[in-house]
């Protein structure tokens, strides 16, 4: 009796490990989330050029970004705080790709991480135009029904 009581103890577990596993997947062209979420990273990489202040609706505001340039770390409140700057303004931003891959835990998928890039152009301490490229991985949570993005780390490239 306790041989067959282990087995079937065994078969439970194996069961609910399996089923609790995550699962992922990369996003279709069709899917609606996938292209909300890659909307609003196309709008976060014009941000710098037309001051839509995306930020304040696609961060959540636990947010913490790594930043390209220093490495520093970096909040919500931070970059809301740059966007009245208009003297920092870029020009022909614009995002290059972007891929959505999801992670479920349970009930449908509330994880979602964005593999992508894009390009702006700045001017440097000269006012000389330089172009600007990132490659980044932002991080997107869906917690309470709503999508935001709950880290990024960017990495600077050379533009081609």
């Amino acid at each position: 009796m306790s041989n067959r009581f282990a087995k079937l103890v065994v078969c439970l577990c194996t069961f609910t490990c399996t089923v609790l596993a995550q699962q992922s997947h990369w996003a279709t062209t069709d899917d609606p989330t996938a292209k909300y979420i890659i909307d609003s990273e196309r709008q976060w990489a014009e941000s710098g050029c037309n001051f839509n202040n995306i930020e304040a609706k696609i961060l959540a505001d636990d947010f913490q970004g790594t930043s390209p340039r220093d490495g520093s770390r970096y909040t919500k409140a931070d970059i809301l705080a740059l966007n009245p700057d208009k003297s920092q303004a870029e020009t022909d931003c614009r995002l290059l790709d972007a891929r959505v891959r999801f992670f479920s835990f349970g009930n449908g998928d509330n994880v979602a991480m964005v593999y992508g890039s894009e390009i702006a152009t700045q001017k440097d301490k000269g006012g000389k135009p330089v172009a600007h490229c990132l490659t980044w991985t932002d991080t997107w949570l869906k917690r309470d029904g709503r999508w935001q993005i709950i880290g990024a780390q960017d990495g600077q490239f050379p533009c081609k």
